[in-house]
């Protein structure tokens, strides 16, 4: 069966306008009632992972589990096995942070964004949503944001490889020295190319300095989680502003020329 992807161009017949992709913001207060819950109380509602945009479970919501979800921030649903309330990892400690709660169109179906702490399947995986159907077509690569996770994974995995065999694990060998040289060396080759040369060019040698810096993560156990959630922290923070905080830490409790010139005065 063919499908997207495969050298096919789709010509849509309704042009998208950009408000298409706008959100709504929704006072708690009018959402509740909107929502339609089943003849049986119920919604089904979805788990997504806010960082990696994985989709982790679907579940059952009543109102009494979308009225905790709101009042705690802890992810709560409607067992319908046990026929009770239950909050997301209450016993396993794999707890579902609330970052947003989104409903659909016709507001009969739920999606949580959570900050997914530990795993979201009770089999242990972090997705319920682990089985693939062969369809017999290429492997789909991972786009967006999951680029840089996966290429982490894997970067993860050369700490075990040969350094003969493995140009990542030759670097890990070298220590932070050779990392860093590298480092230094794309950055000096991208800043190149975007003087003097073409925007492919451009492109190639931020990847290099990107994969490199990312090499660089790894080698000091820091998750791309951490990078997304610095970048997030400085949104809607001017960037004079953040250098300000930055550099705060460092003059406070120390005497600045101006308070020694005071001090002198004095």
């Amino acid at each position: 069966m063919k499908g997207p992807g495969r050298g096919f161009v789709f010509e849509m017949k309704t042009p998208v306008k950009k408000e298409a992709f706008a959100v709504s913001r929704v006072a708690a207060g009018e959402f509740l009632p909107e929502v339609k819950f089943d003849r049986g109380g119920l919604v089904p509602a979805i788990a997504q992972d806010y960082s990696s945009r994985d989709v982790l479970m679907f579940a059952f919501m009543d109102r009494e589990a979308l009225e905790k979800t709101l009042e705690t921030g802890f992810a709560h649903y409607y067992s319908r096995s046990r026929k009770k309330l239950w909050k997301k990892g209450e016993e396993s400690g794999h707890l579902q942070p609330l970052r947003s709660i989104r409903y659909d169109c016709d507001a009969d179906a739920i999606l949580l964004e959570v900050e997914q702490v530990g795993v979201a399947c009770h089999t242990g995986k972090w997705s319920c949503f682990f089985r693939e159907v062969d369809r017999g077509a290429p492997a789909v690569m991972p786009s967006g944001p999951r680029v840089l996770d996966e290429l982490l994974k894997v970067l993860e995995g050369r700490k075990k490889a040969d350094p003969k065999e493995s140009y990542v694990a030759s670097l890990y060998a070298g220590g932070l020295p050779k990392i860093l040289a590298k480092v230094r060396e794309e950055a000096g080759e991208f800043e190149e190319a975007a003087q003097k040369k073409e925007d492919l060019e451009v492109v190639k040698e931020f990847s290099d300095l990107l994969f490199h810096s990312l090499v660089l993560l790894a080698h000091k156990d820091i998750p791309m989680t951490a990078v997304y959630g610095e970048l997030a922290r400085r949104f809607g923070t001017s960037g004079h502003e953040e250098k300000r905080q930055r550099k705060a830490p460092a003059t406070r409790g120390k005497s600045t020329p101006r308070a020694k010139a005071r001090k002198r005065k004095g």
